[in-house]
């Protein structure tokens, strides 16, 4: 399953979960290994480190276009089509796509050279304090294509004086050898998901407006269908071989807006027409929301609010970083049990079939690029500027419509301290801006005291684990914390505590209350939250984390984390929930409630 909702009526769409052909380097045996998932789920391949290859044949039952779409490989991904590349992909996290023109009828053999090693050509992917795993980890589509084809649609909702309105922007690919007039027609209507008995929106009055389109004009039919369904049309001419881009405005009374309490949602479907007749479309799930920063407060439709979140990591014991759908909403279900209304996608973009459960359940995301703990020396590696800009570009052009999507963020405990990691701060800060303004940014820190870069996001971001890593009274060294914020660069904005907690092993239980027990997670965590939530100065808080996650055997992270695990979860790593579950449930419920 690609997403939780269908994309496309026109577009013949294949999903290619299964089974897969796949061959390891060096070792003569052949497998089969499904698809989505981790090699290492393999008896054989527990630790693999290393290069493997997928293939599988596929029917094309007439000649045309085709688009391979992956959701994600780890890490990095040599597509062939019939023995021909076309596509090289570095990131497990971002989906990418390859197009082949011209493909004859008849049976075609795709392959997949997967590679998950480290070393100078990965500066993200590396050891580190969770694990990368190896394999083609979320789901492939293949999608026949028109020669002029919805290539992206982005959603922008803004609210004036209590009205709704939008701005639509359809991206068109033109692949053949001539111009086109294009028209699209988009529509907008009530997810059915949404919950009985609200309202739909009302009819309206029919006016035009303009909007510019590549080389064109296009146009927007201020009208409903009287059945609340809101429709806009749109033309332009797309020269041969090229994008272009149609923009639409207009408002949309009575819409319901989304926020975590009421998170209403619509099914925004695009149309696109050539000569008269329907050639391809696009449907996606958007909701009316804006995001803001006033002062010290975080603001969802102009009002305060506060976060109350975990951090996960996208690992599970029996799938790896595939994580199925099931246990998808099994994490949903344990983390509402208590009381969140926030998550943290540490420290990569997340399978977009979740982000698709935190549109549905109402949970805001601090989503955030793929760097986590990189000293100056690593960022300095040639390949680290271009692949975080890969893979910002990538997170958010696909990720831009989930009205969850609260927050970007970047670069997890990196340099911050230095005036050169400094310079590439700024710059992602940048073209998260020219990307999408829409959103606040932020970035959480632990150089505390020699951070140099508070001055740069929206919203400043501390990890924290007093009583954990340093015996030190937690209020004590929040006031200092707090101060230190102040005087650095952050006055007036936003404060989050990112990261708090502490560590437990999954049945270890100790009256003492000494490192390791469940009972001394659970203090540490009660302790934390109260002074926290209890301080004006903070708007959110993140524990860290929701469950026990694998990490690396090489570098240094195994040598401090038992069993080779993150054991900072209130759940483990088969989400048998800790003693510190029900704590967090009673003090999400206690404080925060906005």
């Amino acid at each position: 399953m690609i997403r939780l909702f269908e994309q496309h009526r026109i577009r013949h769409v294949k999903e290619l979960d299964g089974m897969w052909d796949f061959a390891m380097e060096g070792i003569p045996k052949g497998y089969r290994l499904p698809v989505p998932g981790c090699w290492e789920q393999h008896p054989d391949f527990l630790a693999h480190r290393g290069r493997g290859c997928y293939g599988r044949e596929v029917y094309v039952e007439k000649e045309g276009n085709l688009r391979l779409e992956f959701k994600g490989v780890s890490h990095t991904a040599d597509v062939f089509f019939d023995g021909m590349q076309i596509a090289h992909h570095y990131n497990a996290f971002t989906p990418f796509s390859a197009v082949v023109k011209h493909v004859q009828k008849g049976t075609h053999r795709i392959e997949v050279h997967v590679d998950n090693s480290f070393g100078e050509h990965s500066a993200l992917h590396v050891p580190n304090d969770y694990y990368t795993y190896g394999g083609i980890t979320r789901p492939v589509a293949l999608e026949c294509l028109p020669d002029v084809y919805i290539k992206e649609m982005h959603f922008t909702p803004s609210c004036a004086d209590g009205l709704w309105s939008a701005k639509l922007e359809v991206t068109l690919c033109n692949m053949a050898e001539n111009a086109v007039r294009a028209v699209i027609d988009s529509s907008l209507a009530a997810w059915c998901g949404n919950v009985a008995g609200q309202e739909k929106p009302a009819a309206e009055s029919a006016s035009v407006e303009r909007g510019a389109a590549c080389e064109g004009q296009a146009e927007s039919c201020l009208g409903s269908n009287g059945e609340g369904a809101y429709s806009l049309h749109g033309e332009a001419e797309i020269p041969a071989g090229e994008e272009g881009t149609i923009l639409l405005e207009r408002d949309f009374p009575g819409v319901l807006p989304w926020s975590h309490k009421t998170p209403n949602l619509y099914l925004l479907q695009t149309i696109l027409s050539l000569d008269g007749k329907q050639a391809d479309d696009l449907i996606d799930r958007v909701g009316f929301r804006t995001v803001s920063v006033e002062g010290t407060k975080l603001l969802l439709n102009g009002r305060p609010v506060y976060l109350k979140g975990f951090n996960r990591h996208e690992d599970y014991a029996v799938d790896g970083c595939a994580v199925s759908l099931q246990h998808m909403v099994q994490d949903m279900d344990l983390m509402q049990g208590m009381n969140v209304n926030a998550l943290r996608t540490c420290h990569y973009p997340n399978d977009e079939r979740f982000l698709d459960l935190c549109d549905e359940r109402g949970i805001m995301v601090w989503e955030e690029n793929h760097a986590r703990g990189l000293n100056l020396e690593k960022m300095q590696n040639p390949n680290f500027e271009k692949q975080c800009e890969d893979c910002i570009r990538e997170m958010i052009r696909n990720h831009y419509n989930h009205p969850s999507i609260v927050i970007w963020g970047i670069l997890n405990e990196c340099a911050s301290e230095e005036p050169e990691a400094r310079e590439m701060y700024k710059k992602q800060y940048q073209q998260i801006k020219s990307l999408d303004s829409t959103r606040p940014t932020t970035s959480a820190t632990c150089r505390h005291f020699t951070d140099i870069c508070l001055d740069l996001p929206d919203v400043v971001s501390f990890n924290m684990y007093s009583g954990w890593y340093k015996e030190c009274p937690i209020g004590e060294r929040n006031d200092q914390e707090i101060e230190w914020i102040r005087r650095s660069g952050g006055e007036g904005k936003p404060i989050i505590v990112s990261e708090l907690g502490a560590a437990a092993i999954y049945g270890y239980r100790d009256r003492s209350r000494c490192k390791w027990s469940e009972e001394r997670q659970a203090d540490l965590i009660r302790d934390s939250l109260e002074i926290y939530m209890n301080d004006k100065n903070i708007t959110g808080v993140f524990i860290w984390q929701f469950a026990d996650c694998r990490v690396t055997e090489e570098g240094e992270w195994f040598k401090s984390r038992a069993r080779c695990h993150n054991n900072k979860g209130v759940t483990d790593e088969y989400r048998r929930p800790k003693e510190s579950y029900d704590i967090v449930k009673e003090m999400f419920a206690k404080y925060g409630n906005c």
